[in-house]
């Protein structure tokens, strides 16, 4: 951003108020950045996708401190507090928003499907017809799906659960 001292600096919000503070933060002139992604929600058996904060609770504003009255930021409705380094803002590198927007798709982050277990590794089932049984990860169907090894009177059985059904053990 470094355009004529303007540099991008975190500020903390209020449980839940990143889209409050963003906006009145941008009422007052400050040009902000609140990354987003695709979450999987799960309620009353109900699974849906919605966007979500990259980081909940914390939102990134550009600042010039030599122009700008940043010390109204502390005081903005759904600003819990600017992160500072002693008295003056922490400024965080460039390249931290910029990888994070190069890995933007139609305005949210793209995340890396990465499987959460390494096969071999104990895993715990919390919902279903086989809550609290212990199994092994046996690897991903899908981005959204995943293996796993349940011992059942004396055999190996293979199960497919959705990734939010399987916790590490």
């Amino acid at each position: 951003m470094s355009a004529g001292g303007t540099r991008w600096h975190v500020v903390q919000t209020h449980p839940h108020a990143e889209q409050r503070a963003e906006t009145h933060l941008q009422r007052q002139g400050f040009v902000t950045y609140l990354p987003r992604y695709l979450k999987r929600r799960r309620h009353a058996r109900r699974v849906e996708t919605v966007a979500a904060p990259l980081f909940p609770r914390y939102l990134f504003v550009a600042i010039d401190l030599a122009a700008q009255r940043w010390r109204s930021i502390r005081s903005t409705v759904g600003v819990s507090y600017l992160v500072c380094n002693g008295n003056d803002p922490a400024a965080l590198p460039d390249a931290v928003i910029a990888q994070l927007r190069d890995r933007e798709e139609s305005g949210l982050v793209r995340l890396p499907a990465r499987p959460p277990f390494r096969p071999g590794e104990s895993v715990r089932i919390l919902d279903g017809a086989f809550a609290s049984c212990l199994g092994l990860y046996d690897g991903m169907r899908d981005g959204e799906r995943v293996t796993v090894l349940l011992d059942l009177l004396g055999r190996k059985v293979r199960l497919v659960l959705d990734v939010d059904s399987v916790a590490a053990a």
